[in-house]
């Protein structure tokens, strides 16, 4: 079973402030449902997003790395 966590509880283990969290799974960098009002979150899929090799979450964003000039 899967542990879910609130985004205070998130915030503690990752050091990060809660408007942080929220505004990370707001843009979809962190994933997360909402009950409600209220942001849950899966360890298990933060843990899995967190560790994604950087080159993949900048594809997502569009970013290649290479500069425009």
């Amino acid at each position: 079973m899967s542990s879910i966590v609130t985004a205070k509880e998130l915030g503690k283990y990752l050091k990060l402030s809660e408007s942080t969290i929220y505004k990370l799974a707001s843009c979809g960098e962190l994933p997360g449902f909402k009950v409600g009002d209220s942001w849950r979150f899966d360890m298990e899929e933060v843990i899995k997003a967190i560790r994604k090799p950087k080159r993949e979450s900048n594809k997502k964003r569009g970013n290649t790395g290479r500069e425009r000039r």
